[in-house]
């Protein structure tokens, strides 16, 4: 029998293995930017224990980074560079944009909701909710 297996490797694997810390993750990989709790819960639809919990497993595997600013904390992804990170993130990236149409949709109305780049709104806001409404008016389903 050889030597054990570097745990990091088993932690980074099952870290994604889950599909909501796997769609957070693909999300933080598109979005590539930093992302905070409240944002990630109205972008994914998840509670706040939750995302605390997915976010604390991505941290704990090596995955994420977690950086305070002011009251919020951002989360961003973990700048490695060898071969088998590079390769989780290969791998990641590889899952088609059309499974996360509605993810990408709402990232990106999530975040036109920050004020110099910083998030200044919790999660389940009036200015969400306000900004979800408009959003579906305007995107009216056709009738073909």
């Amino acid at each position: 029998m050889g030597d054990k297996m570097d745990d990091r490797y088993v932690e980074a694997l099952k870290a994604i293995a889950e599909p909501h810390r796997l769609r957070l993750f693909w999300l933080l990989l598109q979005v590539n930017e930093r992302i905070c709790v409240a944002e990630a819960m109205d972008v994914l639809g998840e509670t706040h224990y939750n995302m605390s919990r997915n976010l604390k497993i991505l941290l704990k595997a090596g995955l994420v980074r977690a950086e305070k600013d002011g009251k919020w904390v951002f989360y961003t992804l973990s700048t490695k560079d060898d071969a088998f990170h590079q390769g989780l993130v290969d791998a990641v990236r590889s899952i088609p944009a059309s499974e996360f149409t509605d993810e990408i949709k709402r990232c990106r109305l999530r975040l036109s909701l920050r004020e110099d780049g910083r998030c200044v709104v919790g999660a389940g806001s009036a200015e969400w909710e306000e900004a979800c409404r408009a959003e579906q008016a305007q995107s009216t389903p056709r009738q073909d």
